[in-house]
């Protein structure tokens, strides 16, 4: 990505990059220091931000965007979580943005459809 980036463009290939499983364009729209924090984990830098959402690709199964709002260098995407053996997800992604890269993601949802192990 390059400083001319907008933050909405960085957002828009972090998920698509997300869905496809292309783990290589993801990276490459984080900085080396970017942090990330949800209710299922935590990184401080980008690679290991990468693996968590590596991890977590092996029950995705969608993410459908409902809304994204852009203010600045900082993106709030609303968006339904879809994985394998739970039900939708509504969930909230704070990205914050600079120089062309994502440097510090929040994440928000109820994990405990995720965490019940089923009988």
């Amino acid at each position: 990505m390059t400083d001319s980036t907008t933050p909405a463009e960085l957002a828009d290939t972090y998920f698509r990059s997300w869905l496809a499983r292309d783990f290589d364009t993801l990276r490459a729209v984080l900085d080396d220091d970017c942090t990330f924090r949800g209710p299922l984990g935590t990184a401080d830098d980008a690679d290991t931000c990468v693996t968590g959402l590596r991890g977590m690709s092996r029950v995705l199964e969608d993410v459908v965007v409902r809304h994204r709002f852009v203010d600045g260098d900082d993106v709030l995407t609303w968006f339904d979580l879809y994985t394998t053996g739970a039900p939708a997800a509504p969930t909230a992604n704070w990205m914050h943005t600079r120089g062309g890269r994502i440097v510090r993601i929040q994440v928000t949802f109820d994990p405990r459809p995720l965490l019940v192990t089923p009988q």
